[in-house]
């Protein structure tokens, strides 16, 4: 089950949130093992957080966001990116939305440090910057409507919920596995996921009270602030058994 889009897309061209998905793409491919190199590079830009206590690979805390470990992993984050950094950067200007994302990626990297500082594991992704996106989403946005694909073996359907809802839940999610997950094992990232989300929350807070707090919503409806887009119905076919 994952979010595919929202119902209110930003009225302004997203240039930094484009600008950041074409970069992560373009490092991606320059990171792939049958290019020369290639595989070297992801080794020395990916985040270990024994160097980082250690005071090594420091460089690692900002280059990491914008390495992946397949193409799974990099598609899953660009969809999510496209689909939350769009408002916020609408609200936050280009510029602010640039500062917010790495600012929320390095958050999102100090709480994996903080919970793993002795781990070697190479920590890469884009997952705890973009995690911070979908907080800041949340704090401004909480009822904005966005389409669900749910999988279930063969059969497909799209729905919809506000986004508290599938924000909240994906954070639940991040912090059970935090806490049930060992450490020494690789895989998720789940306390950057968590950190990140926290931290663009918190880096929102400013722009949320600017525009004036309990009485945005009440004005948008918790919603972005424009028109709601119209979608036709979903063309997915229904599969019998």
């Amino acid at each position: 089950m994952f979010p595919i889009r929202d119902h209110n897309p930003s009225q302004q061209r997203p240039l930094v949130t484009y600008g950041l998905i074409a970069a992560n793409i373009a490092m991606f491919l320059l990171t792939l093992p049958v290019v020369q190199g290639g595989e070297w590079l992801w080794v020395r830009l990916a985040l270990y957080p024994l160097a980082v206590v250690n005071g090594e690979l420091m460089w690692g805390l900002l280059t990491h966001m914008f390495l992946h470990g397949g193409i799974m992993h990099i598609l899953g984050n660009m969809l999510f990116l496209y689909i939350f950094g769009d408002n916020l950067e609408e609200q936050l200007g280009h510029m602010g939305f640039l500062v917010f994302y790495l600012a929320a990626g390095l958050f999102a990297a100090a709480a994996q440090i903080v919970a793993e500082p002795l781990s070697p594991i190479p920590m890469v992704g884009a997952s705890g910057a973009i995690a911070g996106v979908m907080g800041g989403y949340l704090l401004l946005f909480p009822r904005a409507k966005v389409d669900i694909l749910a999988i279930f073996i063969v059969f497909f359907k799209i729905f919809t919920l506000p986004a508290w809802v599938v924000l909240g839940v994906w954070l639940a999610i991040q912090l059970f596995g935090g806490y049930t997950t060992p450490g020494d094992t690789g895989g998720v990232a789940y306390w950057a996921h968590a950190g990140g989300f926290l931290a663009g929350a918190i880096l929102a807070l400013p722009r949320f009270l600017h525009l004036g707090g309990p009485g945005f919503w009440a004005r948008t409806h918790g919603c972005p602030p424009h028109p709601e887009a119209v979608y036709g119905p979903s063309r997915i076919p229904r599969v019998g058994r």
